[in-house]
């Protein structure tokens, strides 16, 4: 396929593409980005275009990782996996997570913190399920515990229950506080957490009924 450059032009249905001919024939396409490089009259080997190939290859995986991104942090396991489903040799795999940390776009005590904090805001859950969570998204250990650290469980199990709390107000107490500790129970709380929790919430919900 060796030959001369004879023309390079923009691919129409996709603009961050450009199509490269050689001695007045199509011959093959490369991300925008890659093709920058090459010039009009160039001679390319065959050993050449295997190696832009390559490069191009990579961009377009490395590209379509920041798309990945764009949605919400990730850790380095969930970039791997989201990879290997889109058949990206391993090689190239470790050369983009490599590029993505030095770029500081991936970075697991940084996801880790994310993780928890977002938890927090939206759906608090206890150390249980918050470790097992981070660990199934391949979280090392220290990490973890780096990020929930300075967690107040006590808080996240009451705020966790609030919710539930107004659903179950009218039940006897006994009963109240039953379903509520089994409620944040499943949620990762501790049973002592769960507990205090459900005694908090009893005794605000009555106060308001005697009001």
């Amino acid at each position: 396929m060796s030959g001369n450059i004879t023309a390079l032009k923009v691919q129409q249905k996709n603009r961050d593409r450009v199509s490269v001919y050689l001695d007045g024939r199509y011959a093959f396409g490369l991300p925008a980005i890659v093709a920058a490089g090459l010039s009009l009259g160039r001679f390319l080997s065959d050993s050449e275009i295997d190696s832009l190939r390559d490069h191009g290859s990579f961009e377009e995986s490395y590209n379509r990782t920041l798309d990945y991104l764009s949605y919400r942090p990730r850790s380095e396991a969930e970039v791997a996996e989201y990879l290997r489903r889109r058949e990206v040799p391993d090689d190239t795999i470790i050369a983009i997570i490599e590029r993505l940390r030095g770029a500081g776009l991936l970075d697991d005590e940084a996801f880790a913190r994310f993780w928890v904090e977002n938890r927090e805001r939206f759906r608090p859950r206890g150390l249980r399920a918050l470790r097992y969570e981070l660990r199934r998204k391949g979280i090392a250990s220290d990490a973890i515990d780096q990020a929930l650290d300075d967690l107040d469980t006590s808080a996240s199990a009451y705020q966790a229950a609030v919710k539930k709390a107004h659903q179950l107000n009218g039940l006897e107490q006994s009963e109240f506080q039953r379903k509520l500790v089994e409620y944040l129970a499943r949620r990762g709380f501790d049973y002592d957490e769960a507990r205090q929790a459900a005694e908090r919430h009893w005794s605000e919900l009555a106060a308001n009924d005697k009001q």
